[in-house]
């Protein structure tokens, strides 16, 4: 019998097959608390136990749990949210772990919270095998809570899946007939049906799937497009006053969120948070290092729109007139700056 896993790989999503870069994304290698994914992204069946840490970790969607579709169905469509994880009484909507929630599912969930309930019950984590992907998923959660003290509640309960235990009183329990469901096999068509045994047989085929979104950032953009006077604390990229111009970041960004622009003797730097990711190539590569994330409070007309993140003048070298990305003064490129025995590093 063969080992298929929920869990797959859209290679064309991966960050790394976007725009190559000398230092490659490890970030679901990194997180995997089983080692189950190996350097070419392939996913060991045996070791996955389908946590979802990868999932949520990878800024681009490079990983993606099959049943996401199916989630995010439920969330837009029911008037209560309720999930359960695999070790948990099954109350609501089972995922894989709490691992699969990223910062913009966070985002979602309780923002959803406004307007309905929504209640997440977990097992005893400290005695599950994918503790460490919850752990990863309950940092990012701490972190929104931290810059939105006051955002509406959600309910996190531990309600472990026991013979005889009571449900947690209070919240419910949907009819689990109600949740989406996979349509019957006598419904579905032959070609979708051969497609899904084919699948089976060689997993991996529909990992050829691109979307240039996240599909929890779409999910998110949805809700805050719905309430267009919302804003919500959202890492977004900022500049100090030490850029230099240089124009490498936007580059370098695999998800062309940065554009930089040249008019006549102004240099300027475009940002869309929306197509963002986060991923930390322009911070990371930036040399002067006046790049960096902090929470910004957007509502969705600035989340989707464009900014200026940056206006400035190309400095050029007061002997020979090249273009100098340099805070050194004078200015003076590396070659001037060499042949009169003034090192520009040690200004």
């Amino acid at each position: 019998m063969l080992n298929t896993c929920q869990m797959v790989y859209h290679h064309k999503n991966c960050l790394n097959t976007k725009k190559p870069y000398a230092k490659p994304c490890r970030l679901c290698i990194e997180a995997c608390p089983h080692q189950a994914v190996s350097e070419y992204r392939e996913i060991d069946a045996k070791k996955c136990t389908e946590c979802g840490a990868c999932m949520a970790v990878c800024p681009s969607d490079g990983f993606v749990d099959r049943s996401t579709d199916l989630l995010h169905t439920y969330l837009e469509e029911h008037g209560e949210i309720i999930l359960n994880c695999p070790q948990a009484a099954p109350l609501g909507f089972e995922i894989p772990c709490l691992g699969v929630i990223d910062g913009d599912l966070w985002l979602a969930l309780i923002h959803a919270a406004k307007e309905k309930n929504v209640v997440i019950h977990t097992g005893k984590c400290a005695e599950c095998p994918d503790k460490k992907a919850c752990a990863l998923s309950v940092k990012t959660f701490k972190a929104i809570h931290e810059s939105w003290p006051d955002h509406p509640p959600i309910v996190i309960q531990v309600s472990p899946d026991q013979p005889g235990e009571a449900a947690t009183p209070g919240t419910g329990s949907p009819s689990r007939a109600a949740l989406p469901q996979k349509e019957p096999a006598e419904k579905r068509g032959w070609r979708k049906k051969g497609w899904e045994k084919l699948e089976t047989i060689l997993p991996g085929l529909t990992a050829d799937e691109a979307y240039p979104i996240p599909r929890t950032r779409q999910l998110l953009v949805k809700r805050m497009q719905a309430y267009p006077q919302d804003k919500m604390p959202i890492p977004a990229l900022q500049v100090g006053n030490i850029c230099t111009s240089c124009g490498v970041c936007a580059a370098i960004c695999p998800q062309a969120a940065l554009t930089k622009r040249e008019n006549g003797d102004e240099l300027t730097l475009i940002y869309e948070p929306y197509k963002c990711v986060r991923c930390q190539r322009c911070a990371t590569i930036c040399n002067p290092k006046a790049l960096e994330f902090v929470p910004k409070q957007l509502s969705h007309r600035h989340y989707t729109g464009k900014i200026l993140l940056h206006k400035g003048s190309p400095k050029h070298c007061t002997r020979c007139g090249k273009l100098v990305f340099d805070n050194s003064e004078p200015p003076m490129c590396v070659a001037c700056a060499s042949s009169s025995g003034d090192s520009i590093f040690n200004a």
